[in-house]
């Protein structure tokens, strides 16, 4: 798996770099207080969870975005493969962009990123999941090629 990016306002997260991995627990917790989160922040603990999983998982792809000199969003995606393509896919797992940066298109510049990541990699396709009521995901993923597919699909969880 190739991962680079040419754009001089995204930078793959280093998990040597203190300041990387500050960041982005900081942006997770941020995203889960957001109303479209909805959750718990996760605790000191759950944020060494994170960057562990995230560094030590073989197809994780941890892109940030800059905004006024500093990490204003990240998109958290993953590798894998599509049967039906018979190509690799990606799945963008999170997109978040802080509050105090919203409204500068930094959300549009993660998935341009992750889906030049993408073409690099082959891929045939890249997935997400949106909530039904967070009309301005689903604007900018509607504006950069995302659809529901030919047949609308649920997607369900299981909590375990």
């Amino acid at each position: 798996m190739q991962v680079k990016i040419e754009q001089p306002d995204l930078e793959i997260c280093d998990f040597t770099d203190p300041k990387h991995c500050a960041a982005l627990c900081d942006l997770i917790n941020e995203y889960i207080a957001d109303p479209m989160g909805g959750g718990t922040p996760i605790t000191e603990k759950q944020k060494l969870y994170l960057l562990d999983g995230l560094e030590s998982h073989p197809t994780a792809i941890v892109l940030f975005v800059l905004s006024e000199g500093c990490i204003a969003g990240v998109i958290n995606a993953f590798m894998n493969f599509s049967t039906f393509k018979c190509k690799p896919m990606i799945n963008i797992h999170d997109v978040f962009v802080s509050k105090d940066h919203r409204g500068k298109g930094l959300g549009r510049k993660l998935i341009q990123g992750i889906a030049e990541i993408a073409r690099n990699n082959g891929c045939g396709k890249m997935t997400l999941e949106v909530r039904k009521d967070n009309d301005a995901a689903q604007s900018l993923y509607h504006s950069e090629g995302f659809e529901e597919g030919d047949t609308p699909m649920f997607f369900w969880t299981k909590q375990l």
